[in-house]
């Protein structure tokens, strides 16, 4: 593997959705060079349809297997395969009953918004309090759910079992050949599953270029949040979901942000952004392009979502 310019190669590339694919534009732009590991596990059982990507990347990739792979652990490994099930079902029923939980409080938010005739301030203040006690919530059910997976690994062991062992070699030593990553979207739950159990982060996201989009860019974050104000089932408030790798730090990230969500109802946009502060809650809409410079620092052309519920970039936010 060649050495990574730092000064040249941004760490990572997030773009949006990749529907109309820009991949090759964008990798031609950097200047970077193959052989690239790709990760579309996201995809399911659709994990190797990966012929246009693989033209995209001028032929010179190589797909790490991870939905595959996962599937060969739990169908060798029987103990692991019962573990895996039961921590599923935990983290539905967590997360059942935690948006309860959100679906109260965010109409208890929206009601308080509604009560126009108090003074500003007052109103101002009892609409921080709702959002506090929700920012709380988030708080307690990501912490739970690290639990619940902190449970799964300390007692499973999975890096001393042979066949989750055998693939975690076989995968570092791909990762070992290749100069970047770029990992694509899909079912988000999957993809999570597979990148840890395969401890990808160490063995290649941690100092590798990365390019990724959709729920690829999502499970880069800290805390991977789902949202889809236009759903037709009730509740469709956001959700924090999981953990993601904590290769980025500090941001939401939100792919076709203006199609999932009701950016003109700048108070709904506003609880969102005060929700996940400090954290940017930034837009990934079709065609967007965002560099993250090997500090994490995202660039003052970012688009975001500002305290007023109004889309900004983050320069202007930081100087409002």
């Amino acid at each position: 593997m060649s050495e990574v310019d730092e000064g040249a190669v941004p760490r990572i590339t997030l773009l949006g959705p990749q529907r109309r694919p820009s991949l090759d534009k964008v990798v031609q732009a950097m200047g970077l060079a193959g052989p690239f590991a790709t990760i579309t596990a996201g995809w399911q059982e659709r994990e190797f349809d990966d012929a246009e990507l693989h033209t995209h990347l001028r032929g010179d990739s190589h797909n790490l297997s991870l939905w595959h792979r996962l599937q060969d652990v739990l169908a060798q490994d029987a103990d692991l395969a019962v573990a895996h099930r039961i921590r599923r079902d935990w983290i539905a029923q967590l997360q059942e009953l935690y948006l309860i939980g959100v679906d109260h409080t965010m109409r208890a938010v929206r009601q308080i918004r509604e009560q126009t005739e108090n003074h500003p301030q007052v109103l101002a203040m009892a609409v921080a309090d709702a959002e506090e006690v929700l920012r709380d919530l988030d708080r307690r059910h990501l912490a739970r759910v690290h639990a619940v997976h902190a449970e799964f690994y300390e007692r499973l062991v999975p890096h001393e079992r042979p066949v989750v062992a055998h693939h975690r070699g076989e995968v570092a030593e791909v990762l070992s050949r290749c100069n970047a990553v770029v990992l694509a979207g899909g079912h988000v739950a999957e993809l999570l599953d597979a990148l840890h159990l395969f401890n990808i982060a160490p063995a290649g996201l941690d100092r590798l270029p990365i390019i990724a989009w959709s729920a690829g860019a999502m499970a880069l974050t800290e805390r991977v949040v789902l949202f889809n104000d236009n759903a037709s089932r009730e509740p469709t408030w956001s959700e924090v979901y999981d953990g993601g790798m904590g290769v980025l730090r500090d941001m939401v990230l939100l792919p076709s942000a203006h199609y999932r969500l009701r950016m003109q109802d700048h108070g709904r946009m506003s609880t969102f952004a005060h929700r996940f502060a400090p954290a940017r809650c930034v837009l990934l809409d079709p065609g967007a392009k965002v560099q993250v410079g090997y500090d994490g620092r995202l660039p003052a052309y970012t688009p975001v979502i500002g305290s007023d519920g109004r889309t900004t970039t983050l320069g202007e936010a930081r100087d409002a």
